[in-house]
């Protein structure tokens, strides 16, 4: 039999998706009928099982159940609705597409896109062909960053394309000028210690400016610059996932890292700006300060998520919370007197579910970026509040924005109205919403919680100094796992906010994207253990909901 074409025919069928779900029903049975669940062969058959020089029943029952469970796992996906996928009209809206990510591509002088070169983009992403993706015009030597991986498919858990994020905030609403408010108070505050934070001037005009917001309502000192999932404003904004030593086998990893000076500070040139919009690489570097220090400022935090690699925060998580055995007690072999859990269930297993989630999470967050709302990143906005303030363009943005105490905060300390950067390139090029760094956050927290006791209490906790030179211990709130995860969560999503590149709403809606394509991981996974019937996966959502699957 050939699969790949019978799944094909199948699905192009007019009966394909009723086929589909008929065949759910038979794949399932055909799991527990096959003879290799039984378990039953006795020494000698063993050894022909894996010795014999022609296969045996066990042989080909495997391979029967192994091609079940592939089929059974496809059609769970296909039998899943799909999500209307829609943007804001913002597109539509406005001819000359400053509403939306086109970095990198020719611009006039005021930073807006060529119609002709986006439109070549459009096209591309309509047809999929990589010929029209090498015949959209650049600016300059910087290239954009992969659009075609949201075409890439993913056979672990649902495909990219099943998912589907709420709209970006339009151009001219009050939603996105709050958001766009917070960022200028991000790039103001950033060397402030966490733990000033509505002590000192700075952040006390932020909570007063982003009070007048509906969305920034009930911000105060204790959740300024916090996502606020569950348990996240209990104890120091930091987690203590981003202070703690790291067991990394044979050595430990110190998690004291190279900070940048208070002065780096980039883009504050309209000329450099307008450069780096037409895909001219950065003419600045990044300035470090000479002495490396524990994570203290949005500024410290805003660099670890400039170098990292994908999963990087929540692999050191997951080596923390091996070494104090923070396991749930609900796998297989938490109470085993035989057994104990390695390749499944131990280090190994959650390490391998980790990378995946974050793979997984990238493909979907490259498809909403690309695919469906092509958002226009802060610093663009910037540029556009920049040019319409100054007089040389009219943009319809919110009144709210321009008569901001953080836009005229940051004329008076730069002498522009662009939004001061932590990275010499600012944004990366590819459109603003979600964030991947959130979105992979999303999804490694959500792994993380389904393997270890979220209601674990940590023990010896600390708090990094103002000045970064050292850990001071911390006896405050209770501090648990599933808190401090929730908290490492909103640190790696809001830490792009710091530098400049991200909206809250990037961050918010990217973990919950995140969330979703790690349970559906999570949830499939199943179908490979052998343990698979002897296990629940349970977890709290961020919404706070536990779920057991």
């Amino acid at each position: 039999m050939n699969t790949t074409t019978e799944l094909n025919n199948l699905a192009e069928s007019s009966n394909g998706r009723r086929s589909f779900l008929k065949n759910l029903g038979f794949a399932a049975a055909s799991l527990s009928s096959l003879p290799l669940l039984s378990g039953a062969f006795n020494k000698a058959q063993a050894a022909n099982f894996f010795y014999g020089t022609t296969p045996s029943t066990q042989v080909l029952a495997r391979r029967s159940k192994s091609l079940s469970i592939r089929q059974f796992a496809a059609m769970i996906q296909y039998s899943l609705s799909i999500p209307s996928q829609t943007p804001n009209a913002d597109e539509r809206l406005y001819t000359g597409k400053i509403a939306n990510f086109s970095k990198g591509l020719p611009h006039n002088n005021l930073g807006e896109v060529d119609p002709i070169a986006y439109d070549r983009l459009l096209t591309a992403i309509s047809s999929g062909r990589h010929s029209d993706y090498e015949a959209i015009p650049m600016g300059g030597s910087v290239k954009l960053a992969n659009p075609q991986a949201a075409l890439a498919y993913q056979l672990e858990g649902g495909d990219a394309h099943t998912y589907a994020c709420p709209q970006f905030h339009p151009l001219s609403s009050e939603q996105l000028a709050g958001e766009m408010v917070e960022m200028y108070w991000h790039a103001l505050a950033l060397n402030v210690p966490f733990s000033q934070y509505g002590q000192e001037p700075q952040t006390a005009a932020a909570i007063n400016d982003l009070k007048r917001f509906r969305n920034y309502s009930n911000v105060n000192a204790s959740n300024l610059f916090r996502v606020g999932l569950p348990g996240d404003t209990t104890g120091p904004l930091v987690s203590q996932f981003l202070w703690r030593d790291v067991p990394c086998g044979p050595f430990t990893l110190q998690q004291r890292y190279k900070v940048p000076a208070t002065s780096n500070i980039h883009m504050t040139n309209y000329e450099q700006w307008l450069a780096i919009q037409r895909g001219t690489p950065a003419s600045t570097s990044t300035a470090f300060d000479s002495t490396t220090r524990y994570m203290r400022n949005a500024h410290d935090m805003a660099e670890w998520v400039h170098k990292d690699f994908t999963f990087q925060a929540f692999q050191h998580a997951a080596l923390i919370l091996l070494g104090i055995n923070a396991q749930r007690d609900t796998h297989p072999y938490a109470n085993s007197p035989s057994q104990a859990g390695f390749i499944t269930f131990g280090g190994p297993h959650i390490l391998d579910m980790i990378s995946r989630a974050a793979y997984a999470a990238l493909k979907a967050a490259w498809h909403q970026k690309w695919h469906v709302h092509r958002s226009l990143r802060p610093e663009v906005l910037a540029g556009r509040v920049h040019n319409h303030i100054r007089g040389a363009a009219n943009y319809p943005l919110h009144a709210s924005l321009l008569n901001s105490a953080g836009v005229q905060e940051t004329f008076s300390r730069y002498g522009t109205y662009l939004l001061p950067q932590v990275y010499p390139e600012g944004s990366p090029t590819h459109p603003s919403y979600p964030s991947g760094h959130a979105t992979i956050a999303g999804a490694c927290t959500t792994v993380l919680k389904a393997f270890f006791n979220e209601a674990f209490s940590l023990n010896n906790n600390v708090i990094a100094s103002d000045d970064g030179l050292s850990l001071l211990p911390y006896n405050g709130a209770n501090l648990t796992v599933g808190s401090e995860l929730n908290k490492l969560a909103g640190n790696i999503a809001i830490a792009r906010d710091y530098a400049g590149v991200h909206y809250r709403q990037d961050a918010i809606q990217g973990l919950l994207l995140g969330e979703k394509v790690a349970l559906n991981l999570l949830s499939e996974s199943k179908l490979l253990l052998n343990e698979g019937n002897l296990t629940t996966f349970t977890l709290t959502k961020f919404d706070g909901q536990t779920v057991n699957f």
